[in-house]
Order: C-alpha cells, then sequence, then structure tokens
C-alpha cells in the first residue's frame, strides 16, 4: 500500500518533466547576478525584460565600436546614487515605464567613440563624439524594443539626453533601479541603469 502524498510516474514522464524543468532555470538565469539580490530582484522585474538589454547592449558595442564588452556583475542600486561624469538619459514607455541611463566615464565615452569613429584618435568630446554616443543608445534600445515586442512587450524609447558634468547625482523617485555592468579592457566600464516604476 502507497503512502499518502506519493505518486508514481513513469520513468519516460519523469526525464520529460526534468529536462523542462532544468531548461527554464537555465533560461531565468543567463547572467550573473548576486545571490544576495535574486530574490528582490525578481519582485520587480521579469528577467526577460533584462536579457534583451544585456545582449543588444553587447552586440551594438561590438559591431559598432569593436569593442568586446563582458558582462559585470548584476546588482540593485539605491536612489540617488552618484555616478560617473557622462550621462545619457533614455525613456521608457508602454509596459515598461521608466528610464535607462547610460553612464560611463570620459575615457570610456572618449574610446567608445573612437571605436565608432573609425579609430580616429580623441582627446575631447566635441558634438560629434556625443551625438555618436547618443546615436549608441539608441541602437541598444531600439533592437531591444524590437526583442521585446516581438514577444509580445510594447515598449517605446524617447530620444537620448546628454548629460556631462562632475559628481553627479541620480534620483529616481518611485522607481527601482538595477545596475548592468558592461565590463570594457581591464579598468573601465560603461553601465546601465534600468529604473521602472513600482
Amino acid at each position: 500500500m502507497l503512502s499518502k502524498g506519493i505518486i508514481i510516474i513513469s520513468e519516460e514522464l519523469y526525464r520529460y518533466v526534468k529536462a523542462h524543468i532544468v531548461s527554464a532555470m537555465l533560461y531565468l538565469m543567463p547572467w550573473k547576478i548576486g545571490s544576495i539580490y535574486k530574490k528582490r530582484w525578481y519582485q520587480f522585474m521579469d528577467v526577460q525584460y533584462i536579457n534583451p538589454f544585456i545582449e543588444t547592449s553587447k552586440t551594438v558595442l561590438k559591431q559598432t565600436a569593436g569593442i568586446d564588452a563582458r558582462l559585470g556583475n548584476i546588482y540593485l542600486k539605491k536612489s540617488p546614487f552618484t555616478s560617473d561624469n557622462i550621462l545619457i538619459f533614455v525613456g521608457l514607455t508602454g509596459k515598461i515605464r521608466g528610464q535607462t541611463v547610460f553612464a560611463m566615464s570620459k575615457s570610456v565615452a572618449l574610446l567608445i567613440a573612437s571605436g565608432m569613429m573609425g579609430g580616429a584618435e580623441l582627446t575631447e568630446l566635441d558634438e560629434i563624439s556625443k551625438s555618436a554616443l547618443s546615436e549608441l543608445t539608441n541602437m541598444i534600445l531600439g533592437n531591444t524594443a524590437t526583442i521585446l515586442y516581438n514577444r509580445g512587450v510594447g515598449v517605446e524609447i524617447t530620444p537620448p539626453s546628454f548629460l556631462i558634468g562632475d559628481n553627479l547625482q541620480v534620483s529616481q523617485s518611485k522607481m527601482k533601479t538595477i545596475c548592468i555592468p558592461l565590463l570594457i579592457l581591464e579598468d573601465k566600464r560603461l553601465e546601465i541603469h534600468i529604473s521602472v516604476a513600482e
């Protein structure tokens, strides 16, 4: 006689269920994230929304600037926070409402802009360089929006706003922010802050 609560299934069904559970786990965790934040992350944004931001960022950087970016550890950021001295803001509307902020140092901005301009030697950010960086964010988020649309998630983006200064502080009222660091070379990084309305 079987104990209460025990269910017998065939070996074939067991293998099928096990395979699909493993596949689902791999799909949900394609990027590295600090375990201390994992549970909190899932509480406010579906992981499927984040993956396109990561993949398109790496792809566009490679295709337009010849830069192989590596993904760092994703983490939640408390507002307000101090960021690098170059910020590019792009608004998000639709099913995902909020804002994306691309944050980088001047050296990273010059490196990316130089790559986009065929390796031209740059020492300062002129209007052409700023335009190139703004277009980079347009391409990243445009491709991201296309991927999300094909998955049934309608998202529209606003024109980018370029800001440069010292000790810039970002405050995202009533929004939660996740930071996606893309590592460039050994000591440089481009950070993508995605803030969504609670």
